[in-house]
């Protein structure tokens, strides 16, 4: 690869970029993008890109041409592919910036879901005819950007190729217009939507060892509810996941004393064990409470008492609810009982509190849409507690998620405005304010 410094270590490679104009040669579409619709038609261009979980098929160079100015990490390890585009301000080598100026990050994943609905995935991304065969219940082909009654359809409009967009555009504004005393970045994973234990939390390892985690983040997932703007998650709940054995002695039906059944000696615990509150919740965070996903046991025979009763749970904790305390819970009510307990944090609750990013936000989407953005955790979780658990200040915006993961999924044109309006409103008000 040209102008590019390969390092090549166990199970893994990367290299550095160097900034390239020529990029552009060769991707004629680029130059068909006009001041006017460049987010839009950024968006346009991301999605004819199959990206489906892990592949990234050649998107991070025509992403690479739309920040000419930037150089650009790449680490891939295990078939994922992880990028930092970044700029240092004129007038610092990289050594002395990475040690003393501050770094702001844009965040997203270029990866999607299957389209589901009996849709055909091209094998080439500029196969559209492919992309059109056995669509199902998709109204257009999903790798084929769709305009119809003011709304983009695709996957990954929403979640999250259209945030990624309009941060792309806001940056190309930003830093062509600008002289910063600050780091500016964007990175980028293809597993967000699988395991992700190679993407965006492996990336952040590698960051770290090289001392170029940023100091503060916007992840652009979709966030909103009803158009583009109106929440900001200002943190996540965690999740723990539970198995509860509740053992027993299997039998015959018709000799009930002779058995142990764990169905009945569950019975009068169960309203206890599910449904109430962990703990009170506060403004940020609703209140933490079990959930049971699943309950098993017996034979499929009518006449055996079961020998075991295996329940399976969730919990979407706040910072107010941890795995001890879920552990306290499940014990107190089964007192007495016999059974087994299985217990693993899978993600980890986080908030940003009193961070200059929230007011920043809040002020540029009140000067833009006129309205008082809502501070959420809700939702499941994302990349951003990752970014938290390296010490990053990190938030979350993006445009509605009301078709995500969801057939004929799509963002309304004046969103993508919208959300473009803000970012480019937040860099400046950043730029002001002196971070």
């Amino acid at each position: 690869m040209q102008n590019s410094v390969l390092i090549k270590t166990q199970n893994s490679f990367e290299y550095v970029l160097e900034s390239r104009q020529d990029l552009t040669q060769g991707l004629e579409s680029v130059k068909f993008i006009t001041e006017q619709n460049m987010a839009l038609e950024i968006l346009k261009k991301l999605i004819q890109y199959p990206t489906i979980t892990p592949l990234e098929h050649g998107i991070y160079e025509y992403i690479q041409t739309l920040l000419p100015s930037f150089k650009a990490l790449h680490i891939e390890k295990n078939g994922v592919k992880n990028v930092l585009f970044y700029k240092i301000p004129k007038g610092y080598d990289e050594k002395s910036a990475w040690e003393r100026l501050n770094h702001f990050c844009f965040a997203g994943h270029i990866d999607v879901v299957k389209p589901g609905g009996g849709a055909a995935v091209p094998k080439d991304i500029y196969d559209t005819e492919n992309s059109g065969q056995n669509k199902g219940e998709w109204s257009y082909p999903p790798f084929t950007p769709t305009i119809h009654d003011g709304y983009i359809y695709g996957r990954g409009t929403q979640d999250m190729k259209g945030g990624i967009a309009c941060f792309i555009k806001a940056l190309q504004d930003f830093i062509g217009e600008n002289e910063t005393q600050m780091i500016f970045s964007v990175l980028l994973t293809s597993d967000e939507e699988g395991e992700g234990i190679y993407g965006t939390q492996y990336m952040l390892e590698i960051l770290k060892e090289k001392g170029m985690l940023p100091t503060y983040a916007i992840v652009a997932e979709p966030t909103s509810t009803r158009f583009a703007g109106d929440t900001i998650k200002v943190g996540r709940r965690g999740s723990i996941n539970g198995v509860i054995k509740i053992l027993g002695k299997q039998g015959h039906v018709a000799y009930p004393e002779k058995c142990i059944n764990p169905v009945e000696l569950l019975g009068s615990k169960l309203g206890l064990l599910a449904g109430v509150n962990l703990d009170s919740g506060d403004c940020v965070f609703s209140a933490s409470k079990l959930v049971i996903t699943d309950i098993r046991g017996g034979i499929e025979a009518v006449n055996v008492t079961p020998n075991d009763l295996v329940i399976m749970f969730n919990v979407r904790n706040s910072t107010m609810t941890t795995l001890e305390s879920v552990k306290s819970h499940v014990d107190s009510v089964l007192d007495g009982l016999p059974y087994t307990l299985e217990l693993k944090q899978s993600s980890k609750s986080f908030h940003t509190k009193d961070s200059v990013l929230i007011t920043l936000l809040q002020d540029s989407i009140h000067e833009v849409a006129q309205i008082q953005a809502e501070l959420s955790t809700s939702g499941g979780t994302s990349d951003a507690r990752f970014l938290s658990e390296y010490g990053v200040e990190v938030v979350e915006l993006g445009l509605c998620n009301d078709r995500i993961h969801a057939v004929d999924e799509r963002v309304s044109l004046q969103d993508i405005e919208q959300l473009e309006r803000i970012f480019s409103t937040f860099l400046k008000r950043l730029l002001q304010d002196g971070m």
